[in-house]
Formats: C-alpha cells, sequence, structure tokens
C-alpha cells in the first residue's frame, strides 16, 4: 500500500463566513447610492411616497424572477410577523430617505443617515447579546467623527436633518431584525417577504393619502425615461438588500457597522457624477476617515485571536421559534 502525504490545504479567506459578510455588506454599500440618484431625480416629477412605491414595486418585479430560479434557497417561513416587521422598517427607511433626498444634497442625506451604524452598535449588545470589543468601539466612534466632519451641524438645514435621522433609527432596527429573521431563514426568504409586506404597506399607505385628498397620482405624466430609471432604482435595492441580508446572516451585526460607512463613498461619487457636487476638502477629510475605520474594523476581524471574543454571549432563556 502506497501512503501519499500532501501538505494540509490553507483555507481560502472565503471560506471564513465572516469575511464573506463583510465582502457581501461592502458590495452591497457601493450599490445602494447608485439607486439612490435615480430616486433623487425621480423626486423631480413625484412625490417621495410615490417614489418610494415605485421603487419597491419594482424591487419586488426584480425579486419575482430570483426567487423563481433559486427556488430551492426558499428556506423557511417568508410570511410572518418578524418578516412584516422587517417589511414595515424598510417601508418607513425609504420614505424618510426618499423624502430627505427631495429637500437636500443626495450626499448630505447619507451623511446625516450615517448616523445608523452608531445606533446599530449601541442595540446590538441589548437586543442581540454580541459584545463589541473596545477596539472595535473605538473604530466606529472614529469613523462617526469623520461623519461630522462631513455633516458639519449648524449648517441650517432645520427640520429637514431629522428625516435621514429617523430612516437612520428604522434602518439599525431592521438591521437587528435581519439577523434575527436569518437564523431560521435563508436571505432570499427574509428578502422576498419583507419586499412583499414593504410593498403591501406602501400600497397602503398611498391608497389612504389618496383617498383623502392628500396625495395626487402622477405617474400617468412620467417621461418615458423615467420607468427606466425606476425599474433601475427598483432593480438595484433589490440586489442590495439581498447582499445585506446575507452579511447579516454570515457576520455579526456589531461587525458590519463600519462597512456601512462605505455607503456614504459611494453617494459623493454620484454626487459628482450626476449633480456636480464637488466635495470641498473637509468632506474629503471626514470620507478618509470613515474609509479608514471600516478597514481598521476588517482587519481586526482577520486576528484569530479575538474571534473567541466576538462571539455572541449565551443567555440563559428557552429559544423561542419563530412562527
Amino acid at each position: 500500500m502506497t501512503f501519499i502525504l500532501t501538505a494540509p490545504r490553507r483555507p481560502s479567506i472565503l471560506e471564513n463566513s465572516s469575511v464573506t459578510g463583510m465582502i457581501c455588506m461592502a458590495v452591497a454599500m457601493l450599490l445602494l447610492p447608485v439607486g439612490d440618484t435615480f430616486a433623487k431625480i425621480l423626486t423631480g416629477h413625484m412625490s417621495a411616497i410615490e417614489v418610494t412605491a415605485a421603487r419597491l414595486l419594482a424591487q419586488g418585479l426584480c425579486l419575482a424572477p430570483i426567487a423563481l430560479l433559486m427556488r430551492n434557497r426558499l428556506r423557511g417561513p417568508m410570511f410572518s410577523s418578524i418578516v412584516a416587521l422587517s417589511g414595515g422598517l424598510v417601508m418607513l427607511t425609504l420614505i424618510c430617505l426618499i423624502w430627505a433626498f427631495s429637500v437636500m444634497p443626495i450626499a448630505t442625506a447619507i451623511a446625516i443617515f450615517f448616523a445608523e451604524p452608531l445606533i446599530l452598535t449601541a442595540l446590538v449588545g441589548p437586543l442581540l447579546g454580541e459584545r463589541v470589543g473596545p477596539r472595535r468601539m473605538m473604530a466606529v466612534m472614529v469613523g462617526l467623527l469623520g461623519v461630522l466632519i462631513i455633516i458639519r451641524p449648524g449648517g441650517g438645514l432645520g427640520p429637514a436633518a431629522l428625516l435621514p435621522l429617523l430612516a437612520a433609527l428604522c434602518y439599525a432596527l431592521n438591521m437587528i431584525v435581519l439577523r434575527k429573521a436569518s437564523a431560521t431563514r435563508s436571505s432570499l426568504t427574509v428578502q422576498c417577504g419583507a419586499t412583499f409586506y414593504a410593498c403591501l404597506g406602501i400600497v397602503v399607505v398611498s391608497l389612504g393619502l389618496g383617498a383623502t385628498g392628500q396625495l395626487e397620482p402622477s405617474f400617468a405624466k412620467l417621461p418615458g425615461w423615467a420607468w427606466g430609471a425606476i425599474m433601475a432604482s427598483g432593480g438595484l435595492a433589490a440586489a442590495s438588500f439581498m447582499l445585506i441580508a446575507e452579511a447579516f446572516r454570515q457576520a455579526e451585526a456589531g461587525m458590519l457597522a463600519s462597512f456601512q460607512y462605505l455607503e456614504i463613498i459611494g453617494a459623493t461619487a454620484m454626487g459628482f457624477l450626476v449633480f456636480a457636487d464637488f466635495p470641498d476638502g473637509l468632506t474629503w477629510l471626514g470620507i478618509g476617515i470613515i474609509l479608514s475605520s471600516g478597514l481598521y474594523v476588517f482587519w481586526r476581524e482577520q486576528i484569530l485571536a479575538n474571534r473567541a471574543g466576538m462571539r455572541p454571549r449565551r443567555r440563559r432563556t428557552r429559544r423561542i421559534r419563530s412562527r
């Protein structure tokens, strides 16, 4: 009998589920501003509620064939209370953010929205039982400093600044819900179910506003190119949120928090390319701080000695299955 000795295979970096989760989050964060740019353009022809409804319905149309082709990956209950909660939070996030796009530059709205990772990091402890180490927490705080440099409080936005802040709160809560829902469901199941509930919710809101005379439909007056913009916005949103759901299935919420800062880089680029909004020196400084913070969190995750400490704390409570 002949024995062949082979050197043990070194695992690929992509075989680490946490790394896969971070890559999914990074790609999603760079795609989202492109869809947001289409949404801002559409606010010049429709109300924020109508743009939200159009984007969500287009997102549903894009997800339907994906769900059909990948039906073997649909695992777990799609229609349940926790998925409905995610859909409601998605709807509220989009309404607030698209409304903010209609009254302020897209880069400014996204910059204010980036209070969200701090909110998320503050919530993962009490709601998920995850321990965020002091160095990662410091990296998130440094990233927040970059956000504040970009926002420059006191800039005179007034009550409009509350719109992206409310969107940030809803989005952070949805990240917590996604983490819970994805424990017993595939990312495709969660995304399809949440999109269905979000579409249902926005249709009910639109009909209610229309019945009371507070919303006058403008779809019939749209130029031809606007329909393409609607489909592009919905398609990019579908791809982005599927990646986000997968990211939170693979990695801890606290670990992914700083990677969401990458969205502002895309927003800055789109603002310059589409709206000729060139960032000044302080804005570039803030972006550099944000990017450095995200890269530091990525580097800390690769240190094997840290991984044991990043596991969620076990709670002495009975596990309750989601219905």
